[in-house]
């Protein structure tokens, strides 16, 4: 599992997650696995492009998972 420091912020929207994690090669492709239903947070589909991800949550695209701290 991958950890991901938001250093501060409050939160980070799931397409940017999936771009910065490198979990998809550009926001765009993110958006796309998003809307395509491929993507949880702590276990739920999501289905929200710009889904608030706060610390504690996990999200898992495929075989990713990422911890957020």
């Amino acid at each position: 599992m991958e950890t991901f420091d938001l250093n501060g912020r409050p939160f980070v929207e799931l397409c940017d997650l999936l771009k910065l994690t490198g979990c998809c090669s550009s926001g765009g492709n993110a958006k796309l696995v998003i809307a395509a239903g491929e993507v949880t947070v702590d276990g739920q589909v999501e289905l929200r492009k710009r889904c608030k991800i706060r610390p504690g949550q996990i999200v898992a695209y495929g075989t990713d998972r990422i911890n957020i701290m």
